[in-house]
């Protein structure tokens, strides 16, 4: 006799329902034991009838200590997932404004360059005139300040050179005087050398 396919719904007969809840929970348990010892699992199973009975089973010495590993897996797993979808969504941000900078500065470049003005209200217009404007006053000012400064390494130059020459004058003028007043050359004085015993003088007598 073929067994027929049960429907999955609720039992509406109280009998029916506890005698069905009694034969799968032990089957359940069966299984759940089974998978521990077979896969050596970690395996914690908890159910509640519809009168708040509790039914359990660990593999391991206690039931809180699954629960509790539990916990820390499932809170590092959605702290790592957080993680990545801020890092992901920091990312795509970023790349969009990124993409959005890089999309403003070349239109603006063309339209400093004269490309695409067609678009551009008169609003817009008169703020491309005041930058151009003002780019061509920071231009000239910045072309002024290197002028001058050009003209005053030249002025320097000069003025090095003119210090150089005024040195060597005063390093020849120098040398003349040192040599007007050195001392004069010393005199040699012959003397004539005797060797021997001195001169006597002799006195006559009377």
């Amino acid at each position: 006799m073929v067994r027929g396919k049960t429907e999955l719904k609720r039992i509406e007969n109280v009998t029916n329902r506890q005698v069905t809840f009694s034969k799968r929970r032990s089957s359940l348990l069966k299984k759940a034991f089974e998978l521990s010892v077979l896969c050596d699992a970690e395996v914690a199973l908890m159910v509640f009838s519809s009168t708040g009975k509790l039914c359990e089973f660990s593999s391991s010495s206690g039931i809180n200590k699954t629960i509790e590993r539990y916990m820390a897996n499932a809170a590092i797993s959605s702290g790592s997932n957080m993680e990545e979808n801020l890092k992901l969504r920091t990312d795509d941000q970023s790349s969009d404004d990124l993409l959005k900078k890089m999309e403003f500065l070349e239109e603006y470049k063309r339209r400093l360059l004269g490309e695409g003005l067609d678009s551009c209200s008169t609003e817009e217009l008169d703020q491309l005139e005041q930058q151009l404007e003002h780019s061509l006053r920071r231009i000239r000012a910045t072309k002024y300040q290197t002028k001058l400064l050009n003209e005053q390494i030249d002025q320097l130059k000069e003025q090095g050179k003119k210090l150089t020459r005024e040195n060597a004058e005063l390093r020849k003028k120098s040398e003349m005087l040192y040599l007007t007043a050195a001392p004069p050359l010393p005199v040699t004085v012959e003397t004539a050398l005797f060797i021997g015993p001195p001169f006597q003088t002799h006195r006559q007598t009377p």
